[in-house]
C-alpha cells in the first residue's frame, strides 16, 4: 500500500507513468516483497489492470502469478486474486469489469496506444481471441501448471475454487485438445472435476457444468471416465431438481453435457441403456392440456431432450443397440408419451417438428413400435389415424417446409422394413378397400402426387416409393390401382397416369419425383416392366428425352430417364416381342449411342444433391428447390448403375451364356440345398436316436445295479441258509447221552430213525424238484433249438439280429445259473447220502428238531421270494435290453451282425450239447440215488422197522377212507 500511495502522490509532481511502467513496478513488488500483505495488494492491483492492460499484464506478470499459486497456498485471498488475474488475461469473452469498491485502486491514466479506442469490431475480436490463445499456449507449456490448477480445485474456499473453475474452462476453450491431454494423464484429474457437481454452492456447480462441457468435447476417453464417475445419475438428478423442461439455464447445461457424453460414443450409450436412465427420461415429456405460452427456455430444454432421445436411437448407431433402446422406450412408455405430444394442440412448431423426427427414429425398423404408431389416433371427431393426419400436413403447401420434411421422414421410418405397414398403405389404394366416407393414406398420396404444388408431388412420390421398397408383392398389387381422371373417360392405371404427367413437361422437381417412383416401382419386378413397356409411347418418350441436348437443369432428368430405360432392359423377361432386351439395346445404340447413354446415366451420382442425400436417411434440405433426391433411392442407383452399364454393353451371346451359367448355378444351388436339408434331417434323427439310446442306457444301468443288489442279497440268504443247515447237521450228529439203552431198538435209537426217515422224505422231495428242473431244461433246450433255426432262416434280414443276440446272452446266463444250481443239488445229495449211510451204521437221530426245521422252511420261503423277484428283474432287464437292441440295430451293419450271429449260434449249440450231457449225468445220479434209497429201505425192514412204500401208503389211505364211511353208516 505504501508503494501505491507513493505512486499516486507522485502523479501531480512528475510526468504520469504509463500502464506498462505501473505493471512492471507491481510485478517487481510481487517478486521482491517479503510481506504477504504487500504481495496481496500488488496482485489485487494487477487484477484491476488486467482487463484494460491485458497484453502487458499477460507478458510481464504471468510467471509471477504462477509462482504465487505455488508458494502462497496458505492464503486463499491472494490465490483468488491471482486466479482472477490469469482468467482475465486468458479469457476471450467480453465481460464487464467487476466492481471491487473495498479494494479499489485509483484508476491510472490510459496510455497513448489505448486512447480513443472505438468499440471492438470483428478485427479487434479476432485479435483478442488470438491473444487468449497465445497466453494459453504460454501457460500450458509446462503441464504442471494445469495440474496446479486441478489441485487448487480441491480447496473448498469459494474465492479459490470458483476462479479456478473459470480459469480451467477458459484454458479448455482456447486449447481444448492439449488441456484435455494433460487432465487425462493427471492422477484423479477427472474425478476432481466431477466433484464440482456435488458442490452445494450453485454458482460453482453451474460453472462446473460449463467446465465439463468443454472437457468432454470430442474426447471419447474422457467421456467414458466422466460417465463411469456417475455423471448420468448426477445430471438426471439435477435436471429433476431444477424442474425438468420447466427449469432454467442449468437444465440446458446438463442436457448439453449429456449430449456430449452420448453422441457418437457407443460405450456410454450402452451404459446409459443398461441403467435405469431411459425410464427416468419419460417424465420430461409430460405436457398438460394447456400448452399456450411456452417460454423460450422451455422450448430450448425440450428441444435438447428430444435430441437426447434421438442420439440413443440414431440410424448411425449399431442396429443391435438401436433396437434395444427402441424396445426400452416402448416398454417404459416413452414412445407413448412422445405420441401424446405429437397429437397435442398448442405445441410450438419447432418442438412439434423435432418430436416428429424423434418418433420417426424411435419406430424406425422396430416392428412393435411401428405397429403401435399405426394404432395411434388423433383426438378428432371422428378419430383419424395419426398417419393420416400427418400426411395431410405433408401435402398441404401452407405448412412450414421443415414440418413437411419431418412428416415425410416419419412416414419413411414407419415403412422401413415394415412389409405389414407397406401392405396396409397400398391396400388403401385398391378398389376393394376404398371408403368414400373417410380419407385414407392412399387418397392423400394420390392427391399430393397429382396436385399443382411440385413439393407435394415430390413428397407423395417418395412416400409411395417407400411403400414399395423391397416388396415385390406390393409392386404387383399397385398395378391394379385405377384412377378416374375426368367424367366420361375410362379410368387409367396409376402407372399410366404417372407417365402421362411425366410426358407433359412439368417442373423439374415433379418429374424427378415421378421418375424415382417409377424406377423404384419397376426395379426387380418383371411384371411391372412389362406393363410399362406395353404403353407404346413410353419408350419413344424416354429415348427422346435422353438424346436431346438440353440445359443443365434437364441433365438430371435425362440421367433418371436413362436409369428407367436401363431398368427396363435389365429386368426384361422378353415377354413383349417389340421390346425385348436385344431390341431395346439396338434402339439405344441407334438413337442415343451407348457412350452417350452411359454418360447421362453416370451424371446422377455426380450431382451435388445426390451426395448430400446419400449421407443420412433424414431429408434435410436448406430450401424446397434443393429437395431432389431420397436417401433410399441413392442406394438403388448405386446398386443398379454398374449392372445396367454392363447390360447395355453385353451382346446377346454373352447374355445367353450368362443365363446358362445362372441356370447351372441355380440348379447346383438347389441340389446343395436339398442335400443340406437331408443332412439336417438326418442330423436331427441321429440326435434323437442318441438321446433315446442314452436314456435307455441309463435305465439299463439302473436295472443292472438293482439286479446286482438283489443277487447279492440272495447270496447272503443262501450263505445264511447253508450255515444253519451245517449247524443243524452238527447238532444231529452229536451223541445223545441223556437216553439209556432201553430206548434202543435193535441197537438203534428212535430219534435217529425218525431223523433218517425225514432225510429220506427230503431226498424224495429233492428228486421231484430235480425232475421238474430237468423238464424245464428240456423245454429250454427245445426253445433254443427252434430259435436257432429261425435265426438261421432270417439271418439275411438283419432287423432281428440284435434282439436274438440279446436273447442268446440271456439264455447263456440262465444255462450257467441252472448249471450252478445242479452242482449245488449234487453237493446236497452227496451230503444226504453220506449222512444216510452214517445213520445206518450209527444211532438213529432224535425226532425233536422241529425248531430247526421251521427255520430252514422260513429261509427256503425267503429264498423262493428272492428268486421270484430276481426272475422278474431279469424279465425287465431283458425287455430293456431288447429296446436298446432295437435302437442300436438301426446303426449296425448287416454283415457284421450275421457274422456275430453265426458265432453265437455255434456257442449255443455247444451249450446245448453240454446241457444234454449234464442231463444224462443227472439221470444217472438219480438212478443211483433210487437204488441207494431202495437198499436203505431194505436195511430198515431188516432191522425190524416198518417202511411203507408209496403203494402201501396209498392203499392204507383208501382203507382208512372206507372205514370212516362204514362208521358213518
Amino acid at each position: 500500500m505504501n508503494f501505491l500511495r507513493g505512486v499516486i502522490a507522485g502523479q501531480a509532481a512528475g510526468p504520469q507513468p504509463t500502464g506498462a511502467d505501473t505493471i512492471q513496478k507491481l510485478c517487481d513488488r510481487v517478486a521482491s516483497s517479503t510481506l504477504l500483505e504487500d504481495r496481496r495488494d500488488a496482485v489485487r492491483a494487477l487484477k484491476s489492470l488486467s482487463k484494460k492492460y491485458r497484453l502487458e499484464v499477460g507478458t510481464q506478470a504471468m510467471d509471477h502469478l504462477i509462482n504465487i499459486l505455488q508458494t502462497d497456498r496458505s492464503d486463499s485471498e491472494i490465490l483468488g486474486y491471482a486466479l482472477d488475474t490469469l482468467y482475465n488475461i486468458i479469457c476471450n469473452d467480453e465481460e464487464e469489469e467487476q466492481d471491487e469498491s473495498e479494494d479499489a485502486v485509483t484508476p491510472l491514466p490510459v496510455s497513448g496506444k489505448h486512447k480513443n479506442v472505438s468499440a471492438p469490431d470483428e478485427n479487434a475480436q479476432k485479435q483478442a481471441d488470438d491473444l487468449g490463445v497465445q497466453f494459453t499456449d504460454t501457460f500450458i507449456q509446462d503441464p504442471e501448471h494445469v495440474t496446479l490448477i486441478l489441485s487448487l480445485l480441491e480447496e473448498f474456499d469459494f474465492h479459490v475454487r470458483w476462479p479456478g473453475v473459470k480459469l480451467l474452462t477458459a484454458l479448455l476453450k482456447n486449447q481444448c485438445t492439449q488441456v484435455q491431454g494433460v487432465i487425462l494423464v493427471s492422477p484423479m484429474g477427472v474425478s476432481r472435476l466431477m466433484d464440482l457437481l456435488a458442490d452445494s454452492r450453485e454458482v460453482i456447480r453451474n460453472d462446473g457444468l460449463l467446465l465439463l462441457q468443454q472437457l468432454t468435447k470430442s474426447n471419447a476417453a474422457i467421456q467414458k471416465i466422466v460417465a463411469f464417475e456417475s455423471a448420468f445419475e448426477r445430471l438426471l438428478d439435477i435436471i429433476t431438481e431444477e424442474g425438468s423442461s420447466d427449469g432454467g439455464i442449468v437444465v440446458e447445461d446438463c442436457l448439453l453435457l449429456l449430449l456430449n457424453l452420448l453422441r457418437n460414443n457407443s460405450s456410454n450409450q450402452n451404459f446409459f441403456k443398461e441403467g435405469p436412465y431411459i425410464q427416468k427420461m419419460k417424465p420430461w415429456f409430460e405436457v398438460g392440456d394447456d400448452n399456450s405460452g411456452w417460454s423460450a427456455q422451455k422450448v430450448t430444454n425440450l428441444h435438447l431432450m428430444l435430441q437426447l432421445v434421438r442420439v440413443m436411437v440414431s440410424p448411425v448407431n449399431s442396429p443391435g443397440a438401436t433396437a434395444s433402446c427402441q424396445k426400452s422406450m416402448y416398454q417404459c412408455g416413452l414412445l407413448q408419451q412422445l405420441c401424446t405430444i405429437l397429437m397435442a394442440t398448442g405445441v410450438p412448431a419447432d418442438i412439434l417438428t423435432e418430436t416428429i423426427n424423434t418418433v420417426s427414429e424411435v419406430i424406425r425398423g422396430s416392428q412393435v413400435n411401428q405397429d403401435y404408431f399405426a394404432s395411434v389416433n388423433a383426438p378428432s371427431n371422428p378419430p383419424r389415424p395419426a398417419i393420416v393426419v400427418l400426411l395431410m400436413s405433408m401435402v398441404n403447401e401452407r405448412q412450414p417446409f421443415v414440418l413437411r420434411c419431418a412428416v415425410l421422414y416419419c412416414f419413411q421410418c414407419f415403412l422401413y422394413k415394415n412389409q405389414k405397414g407397406q401392405g396396409e398403405i397400398v391396400a388403401t389404394l385398391l378398389p376393394s378397400t376404398i371408403d368414400a366416407n373417410s380419407i385414407s393414406a392412399g387418397q392423400l398420396l394420390c392427391g399430393g402426387l397429382f396436385s399443382a404444388d411440385s413439393l407435394s408431388n415430390w413428397c407423395a412420390a417418395v412416400a409411395l416409393a417407400h411403400a414399395l421398397q423391397d416388396n415385390l408383392t406390393q409392386k404387383e398389387q399397385l398395378l391394379r390401382v385405377q384412377l378416374a381422371t375426368s367424367l366420361g373417360k375410362p379410368p387409367v392405371s396409376l402407372l399410366q397416369q404417372c407417365t402421362n404427367i411425366l410426358s407433359q413437361g412439368s417442373k423439374v422437381q415433379t418429374r424427378v419425383g415421378l421418375l424415382m417412383l417409377l424406377c423404384t416401382w419397376i426395379s426387380n419386378c418383371p411384371i411391372a416392366v412389362t406393363h410399362f413397356l406395353h404403353n407404346q409411347e413410353n419408350v419413344p418418350f424416354l429415348t427422346a428425352q435422353i438424346s436431346e441436348n438440353l440445359g443443365e437443369d434437364e441433365r438430371l432428368v435425362q440421367g433418371l430417364c436413362a436409369l428407367l430405360l436401363g431398368i427396363c432392359i435389365y429386368y426384361n423377361d422378353n415377354s413383349l416381342e417389340n421390346y425385348t432386351k436385344d431390341k431395346l439395346k439396338q434402339l439405344i445404340e441407334k438413337r442415343i449411342g451407348k457412350e452417350n447413354f452411359v454418360e447421362k446415366l453416370c451424371f446422377i451420382t455426380k450431382h451435388e444433391l445426390y451426395s448430400r442425400a446419400a449421407q443420412k436417411p433424414q431429408p434435410v434440405f436448406p430450401s424446397p428447390e434443393q429437395m431432389l433426391f431420397d436417401h433410399e433411392f441413392t442406394k438403388l442407383v448405386k446398386e443398379l448403375e454398374g449392372v445396367i452399364t454392363k447390360a447395355v454393353h453385353k451382346s446377346s451371346e454373352d447374355e445367353k451364356k450368362e443365363e446358362e451359367v445362372k441356370k447351372t448355378i441355380e440348379q447346383h444351388d438347389n441340389i446343395v440345398t436339398q442335400y443340406k436339408e437331408l443332412i439336417r434331417e438326418q442330423d436331427a434323427q441321429i440326435k434323437e436316436l442318441k438321446e433315446q439310446l442314452g436314456s435307455m442306457s441309463s435305465q439299463n444301468e439302473q436295472t443292472q445295479a438293482t439286479l446286482m443288489q438283489q443277487l447279492s442279497q440272495i447270496q447272503q440268504h443262501k450263505d445264511q441258509y447253508n450255515i444253519l443247515k451245517l449247524k443243524l447237521g452238527k447238532e444231529n450228529q452229536s451223541p445223545s447221552n441223556g437216553q439209556g439203552d432201553g430206548s434202543q431198538v435193535n441197537g438203534l435209537q428212535t430219534e435217529e430213525l425218525t431223523q433218517l426217515r425225514e432225510e429220506v422224505e427230503e431226498l424224495l422231495k429233492q428228486q421231484t424238484l430235480l425232475q421238474t428242473q430237468l423238464s424245464d431244461k428240456d423245454a429250454l433246450i427245445n426253445s433254443l433249438k427252434s430259435e436257432a433255426a429261425q435265426t438261421a432262416e432270417g439271418s439275411a434280414g438283419g432287423s432281428e439280429n440284435t434282439e436274438l443276440l440279446t436273447e442268446l446272452e440271456a439264455l447263456r446266463s440262465q444255462v450257467q445259473s441252472q448249471a450252478s444250481e445242479i452242482n449245488q443239488l449234487k453237493t446236497e445229495r452227496q451230503e444226504l447220502v453220506r449222512r444216510a449211510e452214517a445213520a445206518s451204521s450209527d444211532t438213529v437221530p432224535s425226532s425233536d428238531s422241529s425248531v430247526d426245521t421251521d427255520k430252514v422252511a422260513e429261509l427256503e420261503s425267503r429264498l423262493a421270494a428272492l428268486t421270484t423277484e430276481t426272475e422278474r428283474l431279469k424279465g425287465e432287464n431283458k425287455g430293456l435290453l431288447e429296446s436298446r437292441a432295437d435302437l442300436e440295430q438301426q446303426l449296425a451293419s448287416a454283415t457284421s451282425t450275421v457274422a456275430i450271429l453265426q458265432t453265437e449260434k455255434e456257442k449255443l449249440q455247444t451249450d446245448v450239447q453240454e446241457s444234454k450231457k449234464e442231463q444224462d449225468d443227472l439221470l444217472m445220479l438219480l438212478a443211483d440215488q433210487d437204488q441207494k434209497i431202495h437198499s436203505l429201505k431194505q436195511r430198515l425192514k431188516g432191522l425190524g422197522e416198518t417202511v411203507e412204500d408209496e403203494d402201501d401208503l396209498d392203499a392204507r389211505d383208501e382203507d382208512e377212507e372206507e372205514e370212516d364211511d362204514e362208521e358213518e353208516d
